[in-house]
Order: C-alpha cells, then sequence, then structure tokens
C-alpha cells in the first residue's frame, strides 16, 4: 500500500494518524475503487467536495486525483496482498466505514469476449478484477463497515449482467464481461441477505453507456446515448443516499429504476 497526499497535503503516511484528525472525526468516510479514472474519479470528487473523507483507491495514482482533497492509495483488487495491506492499516485506524462504492473494473475488447475467442486467462483475469476483487475487499473491510451507524455498500454491476435482460441491445456475447457482472450480482444479494441483520445495505448498480475508458474499442464515444462520468456518478449516488435496509439487495438503473435479475 502506498499512501498519496493530495494537494493539500493530507495524504497519510500511517492509518493511525486518523485517530488525531479532530476535523477527520466529524465526516463520514467513503472507500471508493477505481478512483483514478472515469465513474469511480467523478465519485471520489463529488462525495469529497460534499464532505466525505474519501479513500480512493486505484493500481495507479494520477496527477488528477493527487490534486483532489483524497487520501488515494495504491491498490490492486486482483492481488490478495495489496486488498490485505491496505484493509489490516484501515481496520486498525479503528474507524467505521460508512460507505464502500466498488466501482473498479475491465472489459475485454468484444472481439476478444465472443463465444469464437474467449479464452481461459481472458475468463480468469476479468472476473479476479470485477467479481473476486470487490467481494474480498468487502470481506477484507468488514471489521469497519459494520461499525458505521448506517453503512452502505454499492457494487458497480452492469446491465449485461442481468440473465432476464439478455434478449435485446447487445444480446449474447461478452462472455467474460457479462458473466463476471451477473456473478457480482449473485455476491451482493448474498451479501444483502447476510449483512441485513448487522444493518448493511447493500447495493448493485448499472451505470448505463458511460464515456469513460473501459471500452477501448472508442464505440461508446460514438454512442448518442453515452454520458460523461460525471452525469452517471451523481446520479448513481442520488440512488445510494436514498436507499435503506427496505431496499437492500436490489439492483438499479442510473435512471432509478429496478432492474431485474
Amino acid at each position: 500500500m502506498s499512501p498519496t497526499p493530495g494537494a493539500n497535503g493530507n495524504g497519510l503516511n500511517r492509518f493511525g494518524d486518523l485517530l488525531n484528525d479532530t476535523e477527520h472525526l466529524k465526516m463520514p468516510i467513503a472507500v471508493i475503487t477505481g478512483a483514478n479514472s472515469g465513474i469511480g474519479y467523478a465519485f471520489a470528487k463529488q462525495m469529497s467536495s460534499e464532505g466525505y473523507t474519501v479513500f480512493a483507491l486505484d493500481i495507479t495514482i494520477g496527477q488528477e486525483l493527487k490534486n483532489l482533497p483524497c487520501r488515494s492509495f495504491e491498490c490492486d483488487l486482483t492481488s490478495p496482498d495489496s486488498i490485505a495491506n491496505f484493509s489490516n492499516d484501515f481496520n486498525a485506524s479503528m474507524e467505521p466505514l460508512d460507505i464502500l462504492l466498488n466501482v473498479a473494473g475491465i472489459m475485454a475488447p468484444k472481439f476478444n469476449d465472443a463465444l469464437q475467442s474467449v479464452s481461459s486467462s481472458i475468463l480468469l483475469s476479468t472476473f479476479q478484477a470485477n467479481t473476486f476483487g470487490p467481494l474480498l475487499l468487502t470481506q477484507a473491510l468488514l471489521p469497519s463497515i459494520v461499525k458505521a451507524k448506517s453503512p452502505k455498500i454499492a457494487h458497480m454491476s452492469s446491465r449485461v449482467g442481468s440473465m432476464t435482460d439478455n434478449s435485446s441491445g447487445w444480446s449474447g456475447g461478452g462472455y467474460s464481461y457479462r458473466a463476471s457482472k451477473a456473478a457480482l450480482n449473485s455476491i451482493g444479494k448474498s451479501m444483502a441477505v447476510d449483512l441485513k441483520a448487522r444493518g448493511v445495505v447493500v447495493l448493485l448498480l448499472h451505470p448505463g453507456i458511460v464515456i469513460s475508458g473501459l471500452d477501448k474499442s472508442g464505440e461508446t464515444e460514438k454512442n448518442p446515448e453515452a454520458v460523461k462520468p460525471e452525469e452517471a456518478a451523481s446520479k448513481l449516488w442520488e440512488i445510494v443516499k436514498s436507499k435503506d435496509m427496505t431496499e437492500t439487495g436490489t439492483f438499479w438503473h442510473r435512471e432509478g429504476f429496478e432492474l431485474p435479475w
């Protein structure tokens, strides 16, 4: 784990410093993955502006993220050691974690993710980032999550992970990506059941078509329905804030309607 100070110099060398940061103690805390770009960055920017103490995680930390008033850390969600390095220090700080946003994800090019071409290596790398990573990070941070008064976990899924909805639009294909998101939905649903008694709200989110760099083909930028990450994050954040325990374990489109499994 490598802490990176923001422009205001508030990066931490030790998580224990949080205990002496009286200003920090008044603020709710969020951990956001995939925060170096796209929707994750937009979440980090918006939530830090709303007064959250944001721990921004990604494999690399760019200058734009460093310029935000966040505490940014290099963390590779495909590496159990990297997850442990971050979570052990965070949990040792004894701080409650109010919001965990699992945003990070990858998508293989369509021509590599078709029935005729998908390989075990593509399947494994996609599941490690999109499915195993969110589960293992949540598991690792659970001691801090359950300390919060009204904790929430939101996983960035995708509508293509809906088996019911796999009949129109980009139907079929996308084997590793689609399956990884369907598996994430299953994990999120089970997580909601297991954590309900502990007061943790768990949500699955669909951001819609977003110009985020996830699709390397350039097709997203040409799609008239595509939106910028700021719009997707803003609408999704309103959904996260509006949900309570009565709607835990549900799957939401950024435009505010529930999606089928």
